[in-house]
């Protein structure tokens, strides 16, 4: 018995090893990379969703990117504001929205005048509102390290803390292929 297995195991492995010689060079060849940018998302958690981006919601993740560089903070700081907004808005600058109105909630980021994040054409500003984001970001010990979604809510506290984990991977990969463009 010890002898059989033996067998399969290094048969197992030798069938490994073969593939991996043969399948190594073709792989190699076929996957080109397109950006040298390391990866942003620290661990995508849950089941992601994604949507397709308009002119002006792209525009929108491409001011927080610049805002983020502008703040002098890594790329990770962009994915979080990036899946933020994704959640919070869809990355529409939200006017006064009435009756659907949360609150006094504006913005990229429905940031409330009420709670002390600016004033309405200050949260409305996507520079302005990203870099207050990012003042709050700043103040959460660890954020570099943590689970986006507690990140996020440490600094927004909403009434759906898991909600942004879903938007992780589209964020990063905004910022991957905006970053350095």
């Amino acid at each position: 018995m010890n002898t059989m297995l033996r067998k399969s195991v290094l048969g197992i492995a030798g069938l490994a090893f073969t593939g991996g010689v043969f399948a190594g060079p073709i792989a190699a060849h076929a996957a080109e990379p397109v950006h040298s940018t390391k990866p942003v998302a620290v661990s995508v958690q849950g089941a992601q969703s994604k949507i397709d981006l308009n002119d002006e919601q792209l525009a929108n993740a491409k001011a927080i990117i610049a805002a983020t560089k502008k703040a002098g903070l890594p790329e990770r700081a962009a994915v979080i504001s990036i899946a933020t907004s994704l959640q919070e808005s869809k990355l529409e600058n939200l006017g006064h929205l009435g009756d659907k109105n949360d609150h006094d909630s504006l913005g990229l980021f429905q940031q409330r005048p009420s709670s002390g994040w600016g004033t309405p054409e200050q949260i409305t500003d996507p520079e302005y509102s990203t870099l207050a984001f990012l003042k709050g970001l700043k103040q959460v010990d660890g954020w570099q390290d943590m689970p986006l979604t507690e990140a996020a809510q440490t600094v927004q506290v909403s009434a759906y803390p898991d909600a942004y984990a879903q938007w992780e991977q589209q964020a990063a990969d905004i910022v991957a292929h905006h970053w350095n463009s």
